[in-house]
């Protein structure tokens, strides 16, 4: 096998500049993968990051049917009394959570005195959001982000405060019917203006919980959802699979079930997008395939039609057809290496100039975000190990075409 190994790595050197053009294909496949999978991840994360950070959780436990008339923001579905006993067991039991918020959301008729328009309110517990959706504050462009709101205080969405010409301290009165039909009022001290995620149309904002209670004159602690931050994202499925496990398979007296969980993925349109960026990689490492497949069989069809006089000199002396074929798939495979590892090389020097550079972009309102591209060497790995394996595979063709030439009709080849 040695001998095989330092023919096929003389055989290389022999033809250098063919060896060099091949091996500067399969390095600028090997580039264009690495550093599209790096930067399109960093954005992808951060993505994920700014939209679970800042808004949903990670994932979020409602009552079965909530979401379908979410857009109504029913009352009449809340979470209460012993359901939320189940759920927040099964919470504080599993440790892969971090931290869950309990929410009541509603709408409301935001009011300045002079003008009226419509609200959806997001009643909190500051301290149990502040864990939940760390990212919260960062959204506050105007008032004190500190401890996020108190009691009688209100976060409200830009486009309202724009819109009604409101601004910090000023009083103002959210008008909300319960789910019996009552109508009540409350005033509210504007604390700061809130941007919105997904660009300027947003209508969320933010009050205490215990003033939504009030409001809404709710009897008893009852929620909306429950929305929970993991210790590891990577994590997600398997504590979504438990949940279901363990609240999906509960049901009421008429045998329904009375729990639905759900993890970012369906409560965001931005998953979308994220599904867009995995299929735009899985399009690049197919064109990098490609590039290495007809590279190297091209230039080991070359090589065997250059070499049938030496094919058939080799056969001739005695050398086995399964060594002419070794020959062969080793020069690809030493090809294929390479043009891996120089790859691979300018890759990660890429990466770390691209992070050294701090190429910062914008992400809907959110402005200045850092690019920190990222390669695992899980990654690494295993687009270097489907280039190598290309690489062998594109060679056995002309490999096997070699080992079975006739040596005397090889011998008058001219």
């Amino acid at each position: 096998m040695f001998n095989i190994f330092k023919l096929a790595l003389r055989n290389l050197r022999r033809y250098m500049r063919r060896t060099l053009l091949t091996s500067s294909l399969i390095t600028l496949g090997v580039v264009a993968v690495l550093l599209f999978i790096s930067v399109a991840g960093s954005f992808k994360s951060m993505m994920i990051g700014q939209i679970t950070d800042s808004m949903l959780g990670h994932l979020q436990i409602h009552r079965k049917g909530y979401l379908a008339a979410v857009d109504s923001l029913p009352l009449d579905r809340n979470l209460k009394g012993k359901q939320l006993q189940l759920i927040k067991e099964a919470l504080d039991q599993d440790e892969n959570v971090e931290a869950y918020s309990m929410r009541i959301k509603l709408g409301a008729m935001f009011s300045n005195y002079t003008e009226t328009t419509n609200i959806r309110v997001n009643a909190v517990n500051p301290e149990q959001e502040m864990k939940t959706v760390p990212m919260l504050a960062d959204r506050i462009i105007k008032g004190n982000k500190e401890g996020l709101l108190e009691k009688g205080e209100i976060l409200v969405p830009e486009l309202i405060a724009k819109g009604l010409k409101v601004k910090l301290n000023d009083t103002i009165v959210l008008v909300a019917t319960n789910k019996d039909g009552s109508v009540n009022g409350q005033p509210f001290v504007i604390r700061g203006v809130l941007e919105g995620i997904s660009g300027p149309g947003g209508r969320d904002g933010v009050i205490h919980i215990e003033d939504a209670r009030s409001l809404l004159r709710t009897e008893g602690k009852e929620v909306s959802e429950i929305a929970i931050r993991l210790k590891d994202i990577k994590t997600m499925d398997g504590v979504f699979a438990g949940l279901q496990q363990k609240l999906g398979s509960l049901k009421n007296k008429m045998d329904k079930p009375i729990f639905e969980v759900h993890t970012w993925k369906k409560l965001s349109p931005f998953f979308n997008i994220a599904r867009m960026i995995d299929l735009m990689t899985l399009f690049i490492k197919i064109m990098l395939v490609a590039i290495v497949l007809v590279s190297i069989m091209n230039v080991m069809i070359m090589a065997v039609y250059e070499r049938i006089n030496e094919i058939g000199t080799i056969a001739a002396i005695g050398t086995v057809p399964g060594k002419i074929l070794s020959l062969f798939v080793m020069e690809g495979f030493l090809l294929g290496c390479l043009g891996t590892l120089i790859g691979v090389v300018i890759s990660l020097v890429t990466i770390a100039v691209l992070n050294a550079s701090q190429i910062s972009f914008d992400f809907g309102r959110q402005k200045g975000l850092l690019l920190s591209p990222t390669i695992g060497v899980t990654e690494v790995v295993t687009i270097s190990a489907i280039v190598i394996a290309i690489a062998v595979l594109a060679s056995l063709q002309p490999a096997w075409k070699a080992a079975r030439m006739d040596p005397i009709t090889a011998l008058r080849h001219v």
